[in-house]
């Protein structure tokens, strides 16, 4: 999730809503994990949050910094206000910034070797994105705060056992088909 994915992201969402151009969205992902969640490079350079923003005074940093927050959430909730629903795919890895995208899908499946991870927590950071808003809604709080507060892997099957996905499948070839022919299923009813 490089600087330009939190801008393109809700761009990207808002237009095919916007224009009705699908009846239902998969976000999926290549490769030998859904994603690693944010590049810290979010927080280097002139923009990063590091910066805030160039002020040198404290007030004005935490305001910069409170602001970005707010974009960052919104990205992510661009899902949640999208009219059709939206199902993610997820394999291997789904690491910090990663866990905050699918808690803000309608529905989630996973491949047999797909692990969720608060991995903030292991950098010093806090879960501002949506992990601590949303992860609660969807599986016992008392197991989104032990993720939150160890850092541990959640591994597929435990987390079908608590509800964080619906389905898993064997592999990522099955998790993809599996994931659009449910949307298909979905995109074939009235809206």
């Amino acid at each position: 999730m490089v600087p330009s994915f939190w801008s393109d992201l809700p761009a990207i969402i808002s237009d095919i809503d916007a224009g009705a151009r699908a009846r239902a969205i998969v976000i999926s992902s290549t490769g030998k994990h859904f994603s690693a969640g944010m590049d810290l490079s979010v927080f280097a350079g002139d923009s990063g949050l590091a910066t805030g923003g160039g002020a040198t005074e404290q007030g004005r940093r935490a305001s910069f910094l409170w602001m970005l927050v707010q974009h960052l959430q919104d990205s992510f909730t661009a899902l949640e206000r999208a009219r059709m629903p939206v199902l993610a795919a997820i394999q291997g890895g789904c690491i910090g910034g990663a866990v905050d995208m699918v808690c803000a899908a309608d529905m989630r499946y996973c491949s047999s070797d797909a692990f969720f991870c608060v991995q903030e927590i292991n950098l010093g950071m806090t879960a501002d994105v949506g992990t601590l808003q949303r992860l609660p809604k969807i599986i016992p709080e008392g197991i989104a705060r032990e993720l939150a507060y160890t850092g541990d892997r959640m591994p597929a099957q435990r987390a079908k056992e608590v509800g964080l996905v619906n389905q898993v499948f064997d592999d990522h070839t099955s998790l993809v088909e599996g994931t659009l022919e449910i949307a298909s299923r979905i995109a074939a009813h009235s809206p």
